[in-house]
C-alpha cells in the first residue's frame, strides 16, 4: 500500500506503508507536518475574521468616512443622518441603572447618547486617576453600544452642567495665578495631564475604529466665557493630537456662538424656546453645514430657596417639532438628569448666589429616578412617526418602596469627635479651603471647614464678605448665627475671660457658570474682623466627610441616646431595615434643619428645609437586605425620624416661562 503526504509548497513523495509509515519518519518531518496543519487552521479563522482586501477586521469594514457635515446635513459613512439624542451622564447615575435608562432612550426613538466627562472626579488628586466603578466611563460608552445607540462625548475639561466649578478639579485653584479656561500655563499643563489619561480611555471607541463615538465636542460653551483668543484652538489642537478622528464640534447659546466658534469644528446651539430667525443665523455663521441643537432644554435646574422648575410639555413639544421640521438635529439635555450625589452641585453668582440643589431631576424626559413623564410618550410618538419604527417597548418600571419611619436613636456632637479623629491645621492667618495642607497637598475640595480661634470679649464680628458660602458662629458651643455672602456682621456677646470662637463654613457649591470661575476658593477667603481688629491664630479643621471619616465615627466613639431636643453641630444615626430585595425610595427630613444624609457611608447629598427639593432619592443599590445603616449631620435643629417614602417632593411648582 502506498500513501501521499505533502505539506503545500514541499510537493509529496511515496511513503512505504501508507499512513500508519508517516508517524515512522523522524521528529523533524512530523514538526514541520503540525506546523503547517497549524498554518491552515490560522489560515481558515483569519479568512472568516478579516476581509482580505486590505486585511481589515470585519467590524471596521465600511468605516473610513464616519460622521461628514457637507451638504446642509449629515452624512454617517456616506448616507444622510440625522442625530437624534439625549444626554445622559454617567457620574450622575449609579452603574447598575446605566443600561436600564440606556434602553429607555433608546425606547423613546433616539439614536445617540451624549454625556459629559467631570474631571473632578477622574482627578479627585493630582496625578491621581479614576475610572473604575461609577466612574468607569469606557463600561458606559461600550453599554451605550450594546443597547444600539451612537455617543457623542464631550470631555470638556469644562462641562458647565451646575456640577461643582464646571467639572474642574478645585486643586487648580492653589495657584493664586490661575486663570481658568485659557492658555495660561498652569491651566493647559493639567489639562494636557489630564487628556494624556483620559483619551486614551476613549480612542479605541470612536467608530472609525469599530466604536460608537461619532463625534467629540471642543470645551463647552466657550463663547459665554470667551476671555483668551488663542484657547479653543488650543483645545481642538489637544485632541487632535491624542488621536481624536470623529467630527469634532462646538457647543454654545446664540449669544456666545461667534465666539464660541473654532476652524475645523461644526458650530451647534443650545437653546428652549426657539427664537425667530435662530436658524438661519446659525447657517450664516457655517454655509451649507447641517444645523444641530447641542442641548434643547427640555427643563431646568433648581436653587436653594427658589421654586421647583417645570417646563410645560405641549410647550417644549411645539418647539421640537418646529426643530425637526427645520431639518435640524437635536438633542435633548436632560434625557435623564439624575442626582448630584455628595457634595458635587454647582452654584450661580451673578445678582446674588444660590447653590444647585441635590436633586438634578431637571423636570426632565425621565425623572431622577429613572420613571417616565409624559414627555417621553409623546417624544416616543414623535419619532415613531418621524422614523417609521417600531421601537422596543419601553421597559417596565419598578416600583418604589415606603419603608416607613426610621427612627434617630443615638448621636454624638461635633465638638465630641473632632480633637480625636482630626489633627487640626495651626495658622496664624485664615487659610482657605483648596490651600490647607490636606490630603498629600491637594487641599480640601468639599464640605465643611472648622476655624476656631480665641477671643477676649465680645463685639461686632465682621466677615467683609470673606466667608464661602455660610458659616455658623459659635462662642464655645453656643450658637450665635450665621454669617454668608448678605449678613456680614454678627454681635458677639461680651462674657469673662478668654473664649474659643468657632466658625463652620460650609462649602454650599462653587460656582459652574459665568466669568466668576477664578474666585472660587472657598473657606475664609481673607481676614475676619471682631472690633475692626483682624482675628488671627486659627485651629482649621478639614471636614471633608469622606466614606473614611464617617466609618470612623462609628468605631470610635461611644454614641449617646439622642434626647427630646437635639441642637447640632451633631451626627444621628438610625437604620433602616430592608426586609425582601431593596427597591428605590425617597427620603422626607420634615422638622429638620439643613445639613447631609449619609447611607451605609455613601453621602446623599443635601437637604435644607427653605427648599424647594423635601426628599432625598435612595436608589436600591446603595441599600441591602437587612440592616441599613443611616448618619445624618445636622448642623442645626434637628428631628427625630427620617420618613422612608415611595413618592418624591421636589416643591412647589413654578412653570418655566
Amino acid at each position: 500500500m502506498v500513501g501521499q503526504v505533502g505539506v503545500p509548497g514541499n510537493g509529496a513523495r511515496a511513503v512505504p506503508g501508507g499512513g500508519s509509515a508517516m508517524w515512522a519518519c523522524g521528529g523533524r518531518r512530523r514538526r514541520r507536518l503540525l506546523g503547517g496543519l497549524l498554518m491552515l487552521l490560522l489560515v481558515a479563522v483569519a479568512l472568516r475574521r478579516f476581509n482580505l482586501t486590505g486585511l481589515v477586521p470585519m467590524q471596521l469594514k465600511g468605516r473610513t468616512l464616519g460622521l461628514q457635515a457637507r451638504d446642509s446635513q449629515f452624512f454617517l459613512e456616506g448616507k444622510p443622518f440625522r442625530i437624534f439624542g439625549g444626554s445622559v451622564h454617567y457620574f450622575r447615575v449609579p452603574r447598575e441603572y446605566w443600561k436600564d435608562r440606556l434602553i429607555k432612550l433608546k425606547s423613546c426613538g433616539l439614536n445617540t447618547v451624549t454625556t459629559y466627562v467631570p474631571w473632578n472626579l477622574h482627578e479627585p488628586i493630582r496625578g491621581t486617576f479614576d475610572f473604575t466603578k461609577n466612574l468607569d466611563l469606557k463600561a458606559f460608552i461600550k453599554t451605550a453600544e450594546e443597547v444600539g445607540l451612537w455617543v457623542i462625548l464631550r470631555p470638556g475639561p469644562y462641562i458647565c452642567s451646575e456640577w461643582d466649578l464646571g467639572g474642574l478639579p478645585s486643586w487648580l485653584l492653589q495657584d493664586p495665578e490661575m486663570h481658568l479656561r485659557s492658555t495660561y500655563k498652569g491651566f493647559t499643563d493639567a489639562v494636557d495631564y489630564y487628556f494624556d489619561h483620559l483619551i486614551p480611555q476613549v480612542v479605541r471607541l470612536q467608530y472609525k475604529n469599530g466604536g460608537p463615538i461619532i463625534a467629540v465636542q471642543v470645551e463647552n460653551e466657550y463663547g459665554s466665557y470667551a476671555e483668551d483668543p488663542d484657547y479653543m484652538a488650543y483645545m481642538k489642537a489637544a485632541l487632535l493630537e491624542r488621536k481624536i478622528v470623529e467630527l469634532l464640534l462646538t457647543s454654545d447659546n446664540k449669544d456666545g456662538l461667534t465666539s464660541g466658534f473654532v476652524s475645523g469644528a461644526l458650530a451647534t446651539i443650545n437653546f428652549q424656546k426657539m427664537d425667530p430667525g435662530i436658524m438661519t443665523y446659525l447657517g450664516t455663521l457655517q454655509n451649507n453645514m447641517p444645523k444641530m441643537v447641542m442641548e434643547y432644554w427640555t427643563g431646568w435646574f433648581d436653587s436653594w430657596g427658589g421654586p421647583h422648575n417645570v417646563f410645560d410639555v405641549d410647550e417644549m413639544m411645539t418647539t421640537v417639532e418646529k426643530v425637526i421640521k427645520s431639518g435640524a438635529s437635536i438633542n435633548f439635555y436632560m434625557f435623564h438628569g439624575g442626582t448630584n450625589f455628595g457634595f458635587m452641585n454647582g452654584a450661580l453668582h451673578f445678582d446674588e448666589y444660590k447653590a444647585t440643589i441635590t436633586s438634578y431631576d431637571y423636570d426632565a424626559v425621565l425623572t431622577e429616578s429613572g420613571d417616565y413623564t409624559p414627555k417621553f410618550f409623546r417624544l416616543r410618538e414623535l419619532f415613531t412617526s418621524i422614523t417609521e419604527t417600531n421601537w422596543p417597548l419601553p421597559p417596565v418600571i419598578l416600583n418604589k418602596a415606603s419603608y416607613g419611619a426610621i427612627l434617630m436613636q443615638q448621636c454624638v456632637s461635633l465638638w465630641e469627635v473632632l480633637p480625636s479623629l482630626l489633627e487640626p491645621v495651626k495658622s496664624e492667618q485664615p487659610i482657605n479651603m483648596e490651600n490647607l495642607p490636606v490630603n498629600n497637598g491637594n487641599g480640601q475640595a468639599f464640605g465643611y471647614t472648622l476655624y476656631e480661634t480665641v477671643i477676649p470679649g465680645g463685639g461686632e464680628l465682621h466677615s467683609h464678605n470673606h466667608i464661602r458660602d455660610r458659616a455658623q458662629v459659635f462662642v464655645n458651643s453656643l450658637y450665635i448665627g450665621y454669617l454668608d455672602y448678605t449678613m456680614q456682621q454678627l454681635s458677639i456677646p461680651n462674657g469673662q475671660g478668654y473664649r474659643v470662637l468657632r466658625l463652620l463654613v460650609e462649602n454650599c457649591g462653587r460656582v459652574n457658570y459665568g466669568r466668576s470661575l477664578n474666585n472660587q476658593r472657598k473657606g475664609l477667603i481673607g481676614d475676619i474682623f471682631l472690633n475692626k481688629t483682624s482675628l488671627r491664630n486659627f485651629k482649621i479643621y478639614s471636614l471633608e466627610m469622606e466614606p473614611r471619616f464617617i466609618e470612623s465615627l462609628h468605631k470610635t466613639f461611644p454614641w449617646s441616646a439622642v434626647p427630646d431636643s437635639a441642637v447640632g453641630p451633631m451626627f444621628f444615626r438610625g437604620t433602616l431595615h430592608v426586609q425582601q430585595t431593596p427597591r428605590d425610595t425617597y427620603l422626607k427630613l420634615e422638622g429638620w434643619e439643613k445639613g447631609v444624609v449619609f447611607v451605609n457611608g455613601k453621602n446623599l447629598g443635601r437637604y435644607w428645609k427653605i427648599g424647594p427639593q423635601e426628599t432625598l432619592y435612595l436608589p436600591a443599590t446603595w441599600l441591602k437586605q437587612g440592616n441599613n445603616e443611616i448618619i445624618v449631620f445636622e448642623e442645626r435643629i434637628a428631628g427625630r425620624i427620617i420618613q422612608s417614602t415611595d413618592l418624591p417632593f421636589l416643591g412647589r411648582i413654578h412653570y418655566v416661562s
